[in-house]
């Protein structure tokens, strides 16, 4: 493919993942009125966020691994067009059922383009090259993850949209990225006759979700130390065990075990964990900080988050030039992840009384740091892989950074409701008042409601989440640490400088078996 050729693939790829971004964070913020106007319990609020999750990461390898049998072309319109019947099933929904069905097709479809958008990616565009392309995707995202909650927000405080928008949004962005796939990506078919690990498949699957659910509900809907979390922490491992044993002895495993005989994959394997658990389960809890302890609106909220998207935008699309223009990719990483870190400690300093200049740096800190680190770690990974294993790797990583997010944001939710509440406590027997933190926590996940409440219990309310806030980032930082030091045990590889499709081609030829690529029909 020509640079032109690739720049118009490109478009197609990034509406894509702005989508499947797009799907998880835009009703942050909208999730109050949903739940409020469907009449909904708790329980639900937690499930209409978790089943998305629940779904895109526990799909991620299975699309991957498709992506290394069958047409990756296919599979990614597949994957949009399911999308845009979740959102538009979720759009219509009259009762949380339906909603929260919804919500499972759309993460379906959101692993597919988390996973594929970037197996794509290094199919066409050499390694050495590819940095450049990365920062963008990189920009993308974090345009995505910080300005969903924004968009969220402005369309719920709209009074002719409405939250129904929320899903209805990302449809003709989904419908664009089709369109343009059909038009400008140019894939060669490679038919390759294989059975397909569906045990495995299974296995992996119902293991990831037992222990997703678990970190979900855990201190929410059951107590950390009770039998629910008995059955599901025993019931995941040994299906992820039993998933073990039958990859092992599969053909065409899902994961291929061997991939992590590769210390690069391993390394920023680890790195791709610790990265999630720092950075989701740390920045999740913006909003609720800026709206509960800075009393702002929602759409407010999403403003403040523009200095992190600023300096995620500058510095993974800077970084991704430099990697291009000079080759060398560990030094980003490295300076990403103390960046990080350094980011982290600094937005542990925080409280209710932050003046909004010095959390602006602190976030822009934060954000740039992510921007150097996150994708890079994929094209270090993909650049030391054989070309049949891009998509197994690229979605394994993908697997772990989005279950490291899952874990970070129910734990340290837990750990938000816990100190909200102990907080709270202290200032009401501070104040000389009686009784408990009643609704300090805002019961894990809800916000309080900041205008019903009076003067001094709005302040006590406002310090409590302040502590809290800044108690999060600072447990994330240790994870931003470590991710640090599995980084600097990478070692630097010169990037390759032929694409996917080609790296295919030569390896199969020296296998003495050249794919078997249909050039006279039209390529689906």
């Amino acid at each position: 493919m020509t640079q032109r050729q690739i720049l118009q693939a490109m478009s197609g790829l990034m509406a894509g993942m702005f989508v499947a971004i797009l799907a998880g964070t835009v009703v942050s913020n909208a999730l109050p009125t949903i739940i409020a106007d469907l009449g909904a319990s708790q329980s639900s609020y937690t499930w209409v966020v978790t089943a998305e999750l629940l779904a895109m990461t526990a799909t991620v390898p299975l699309w991957g691994k498709l992506s290394d049998l069958f047409n990756k072309k296919l599979l990614l319109q597949l994957s949009l067009l399911m999308f845009v019947i979740g959102s538009l099933l979720a759009g219509f929904s009259h009762d949380t059922t339906l909603l929260i069905f919804s919500r499972v097709v759309q993460g379906i479809g959101a692993g597919g383009l988390t996973a594929l958008a970037q197996v794509v990616m290094a199919a066409v565009i050499p390694p050495r090259e590819l940095g450049k392309y990365s920062g963008i995707f990189g920009a993308v995202f974090a345009v995505g993850t910080v300005a969903g909650p924004l968009i969220g927000g402005v369309l719920v405080d709209t009074d002719w949209l409405g939250w129904r928008w929320c899903f209805f949004i990302g449809v003709p962005f989904a419908l664009l990225a089709i369109a343009l796939l059909q038009r400008t990506l140019k894939l060669p078919t490679v038919r390759r006759q294989v059975r397909i690990d569906w045990l495995g498949a299974f296995l992996i699957v119902a293991g990831v979700c037992a222990l997703l659910i678990w970190v979900s509900l855990a201190g929410n809907q059951f107590d950390w130390a009770s039998w629910q979390t008995a059955a599901l922490v025993l019931g995941g491992v040994l299906l992820l065990v039993l998933a073990v044993l039958v990859e092992a002895r599969a053909d065409e495993p899902v994961i291929p075990l061997d991939i992590f005989r590769n210390r690069t994959v391993t390394l920023t394997t680890v790195a791709s964990l610790l990265v999630g658990v720092a950075m989701f389960g740390g920045t999740v809890f913006l909003s609720q900080y800026f709206q509960v302890s800075l009393g702002k609106s929602p759409t407010v909220a999403g403003l403040m988050s523009l200095p992190m998207i600023l300096g995620l935008l500058v510095s993974s699309t800077v970084a991704g030039q430099l990697i291009s223009r000079t080759g060398k990719w560990k030094g980003y990483l490295v300076a990403g992840a103390v960046v990080m870190t350094v980011g982290l400690a600094l937005l542990s300093l925080i409280d209710a009384d932050t003046h909004f200049g010095l959390l602006s740096l602190y976030m822009a800190v934060l954000g740039v740091g992510v921007g150097m680190l996150m994708q890079n770690l994929v094209l270090a990974a993909q650049n030391d892989v054989p070309a049949a294993e891009l998509g197994a790797a690229t979605s394994v990583l993908s697997f772990f950074r989005s279950m490291g997010g899952t874990i970070g944001t129910s734990v340290l939710g837990a750990i938000l409701a816990n100190r909200v509440a102990d907080e709270t406590a202290k200032g009401l027997e501070k104040a000389g008042a009686a009784g408990g933190a009643e609704g300090g926590s805002g019961g894990g996940h809800s916000v309080p409601d900041m205008s019903t409440l009076p003067a001094p219990m709005r302040e006590i309310v406002e310090h409590a989440y302040g502590v809290a806030t800044a108690e999060l980032f600072l447990v994330a930082t240790p994870f931003a640490l470590l991710a640090l030091v599995a980084v600097v045990f990478l070692k630097e590889k010169p990037l390759k400088t032929t694409s996917g499709m080609e790296r295919l081609a030569e390896e199969a030829a020296a296998a003495g078996a050249a794919p078997d690529q249909d050039r006279t029909t039209p390529v689906v």
